[in-house]
């Protein structure tokens, strides 16, 4: 009998439905039969006509620091001197869509892009920020909650079950990961991807067999305190799973998916020598072979000091990593089926610190980027004022914005689950709606 705590949502169904005919020698009947179906969890019909469950996978880049939104995706030409600076507004491939000139590549991708002009949050801090906006939640003492990433790898099935569903790059230890859900729904973490994973091939020394009868040892030796801790302690079953999977990513024939090694100097030189590039192209390689959600830090972006300097040398890097996966996954037909975001914690201040040429901690409004996974390309939705200081049309949360990437990937955003302290929860929290106009 399968284990119940290893299923995912889908297969859990099937398992509770298998289990009444079996044991019961019933079928469930009616609304039961419905919640417990392989297809319980499937992208609803009004979603897949509206343009959404598109996506399969998700490859998601957040800058960390507060990426500054009118050097990048909002720039305001035609506003003072005081919060433009040397930042020029470049035309695109799109009409209506403009960047600032540090993003040249991706002008020429602009048909492929939307942007959110319009996000908003009230957390100016750094920790706070990232955690409210991979979460849709605040952050609290009492209560981790599961991330974006963890949500989307417990409503999806599985694609590749010797890899793990959700991995992070680059992201440290502030990531929210699972929170509360089990831990078979937290990410695999990779420090550096052009590293790859460590220490995930068996020893030169230790022969098959010899490795299958420590195993064997391993679980006679943990038998009888699994017996008794297993059911009610989840450090136990994390701990259990961690291991189980780890056994079985090593004996995958995918495991190269992590080694860059394979990729030709072409793309390596497309993508960029920066240890982020190196992330996006890894990102790449996971999602191609079935990986839902990938996970991408770029850190660095908290520009107190020296906005414009700091500008000339960031920008470019996420610009060519950006532009090469755009045209990586639509040459190898995987772009409709990979929702691309560019994330951030806040904006920055659209007046300029003038002392120190910086920009400071800006909530109030700010920009995402998505292409790809059905999103319409060569739009722009919400707007700012001449300054970008004020949100004016449309306004944008963390919560709706993981509703939108739930739309895509076609899983219930409105789904509630409940927390083990019983409190329901929702990946785009108590109102995060889909932005379903981005889609078409």
């Amino acid at each position: 009998m399968p284990d119940f705590n290893k299923l995912d949502e889908v297969t859990r169904r099937s398992f509770m439905a298998t289990a009444a005919r079996s044991c019961l020698g019933v079928t469930i009947a009616g609304s039961a039969a419905e919640l417990f179906s392989p297809s319980a969890l499937a992208a609803d019909p009004a979603t897949i006509a509206s343009g959404g469950g598109r996506a399969k996978s998700v490859i998601y880049l957040f800058m960390s620091g507060g990426m500054t939104h009118l050097d990048t995706f909002d720039p305001k030409p035609d506003a003072p001197d005081e919060f433009r600076g040397p930042t020029e507004t470049i035309k695109t491939k799109a009409d209506g869509l403009r960047l600032g000139h540090y993003m040249s590549n991706l002008a020429g991708q602009a048909d492929k892009i939307a942007l959110v002009n319009s996000m908003t949050s009230t957390q100016g801090a750094h920790g706070p920020g990232k955690y409210f906006m991979r979460t849709s939640y605040t952050q609290r003492a009492s209560l981790v909650h599961p991330s974006n990433g963890a949500w989307i790898t417990r409503l999806k099935q599985r694609a590749n079950e010797s890899l793990p569903s959700f991995v992070t790059v680059g992201s440290g230890n502030g990531h929210p990961a699972a929170g509360f859900f089990e831990p078979q729904y937290a990410p695999l973490p990779v420090g550096d991807a052009t590293s790859g994973l460590q220490n995930v091939r068996r020893l030169r020394q230790v022969s098959e067999t010899q490795f299958n009868k420590q195993l064997a040892l391993r679980q006679l030796l943990d038998k009888q305190f699994d017996a008794q801790f297993h059911k009610g302690q989840k450090n136990v079953r994390a701990y259990n799973q961690v291991f189980e999977e780890a056994v079985k990513l090593m004996e995958s024939k995918d495991l190269e998916a992590f080694d860059l090694k394979k990729e030709t100097s072409k793309v390596h030189s497309a993508y960029g020598d920066h240890n982020f590039a190196k992330g996006v192209l890894l990102a790449r390689r996971l999602v191609e072979r079935g990986v839902r959600f990938v996970d991408v830090e770029f850190g660095g972006f908290d520009w107190h000091n020296d906005n414009f300097d700091q500008c000339e040398q960031k920008l470019p890097v996420l610009d060519q990593a950006l532009s090469a996966l755009l045209k990586d996954l639509e040459g190898k037909g995987l772009l409709e089926s990979t929702l691309v975001v560019v994330a951030t914690e806040f904006g920055r201040t659209p007046k300029i610190v003038q002392a120190r040429s910086g920009r400071n901690h800006f909530p109030k409004a700010f920009s995402y980027l998505l292409a790809g996974g059905g999103i319409k390309g060569g739009q722009v939705y919400g707007k700012t004022d001449k300054t970008g200081e004020n949100v004016i049309q449309n306004p944008v949360s963390g919560p709706d914005f993981n509703a939108t990437i739930g739309f895509a990937m076609g899983v219930p955003h409105d789904l509630t689950l409940m927390s083990p302290n019983r409190r329901p929860f929702k990946l785009g929290a108590r109102e995060g709606a889909p932005l379903t106009n981005l889609f078409g």
